[in-house]
């Protein structure tokens, strides 16, 4: 993997992009002179995790011939006090399709957790991943 990482503007606007030529902006907190032109980086971590639980579901569920319209995640991170401030915990609340069984859903976000997320992978050791499911008609 290969990024390029440039700042943008001062103090602390930067862009990132990847080698198929997509980028993001980065910026800082408002109370360290960030302007809110992009996101933190402890958003691109949590976004990580849930993005990349979100693609090996979508695999596993579509392996298993399962197909959803409604694929929502919110992300619910808290943080340790002081410096640095790591993650404490992750909680990811999945809005999906109530047509589809919630112990199959279950199982399936578990074992995308435990042994294919490459993020969840590398942050077990020091951050609890929890989740839930919300499946109603009205998301």
């Amino acid at each position: 993997m290969k990024l390029a990482f440039k700042r943008v503007e001062k103090p602390f606007h930067f862009e990132v992009e990847n080698e198929a030529g997509a980028q993001l902006t980065i910026d800082a907190a408002k109370n360290i002179g960030g302007t809110d032109k992009g996101l933190r980086p402890m958003e691109l971590v949590a976004a990580g995790v849930a993005g990349c639980i979100a693609i090996d579901l979508t695999l596993i569920l579509e392996k298993q011939r399962i197909d959803s319209d409604k694929f929502n995640i919110e992300i619910e991170a808290n943080r340790v006090e002081g410096t640095p401030s790591p993650f404490e915990n992750i909680h990811l609340k999945f809005e999906l399709a109530p047509e589809i069984d919630t112990n199959r859903l279950t199982k399936n976000i578990q074992l995308v957790i435990d042994k294919y997320c490459s993020v969840s992978a590398s942050l077990k050791e020091s951050i609890d991943i929890t989740f839930e499911i919300i499946q109603n008609e009205t998301i």
